[in-house]
């Protein structure tokens, strides 16, 4: 599994995880369950592995830019 999720793309994956995990505590009823999508983005930034990056051919990692 190679990194394929850069750092600014991490960033933002980060963010976006938190704003929809705090839709648990925001939203009432049924549609709060909604916020648990945000597991999503934070897993993908803590591993820095996007399984629809590797589908898409998209690799946001400098590291793995240079090589060959």
């Amino acid at each position: 599994m190679n990194a394929n999720v850069g750092s600014v793309d991490r960033a933002v994956r980060n963010v976006e995880g938190l704003v929809l995990l705090s839709l648990i505590f925001l939203l009432n009823g049924s549609g709060r369950w909604f916020g648990l999508i945000g597991l999503v983005p934070l897993l993908s930034a803590s591993f820095r592995f996007c399984p629809l990056n590797t589908v898409l051919s998209i690799n946001n990692c400098p590291a793995e830019q240079k090589r060959p």
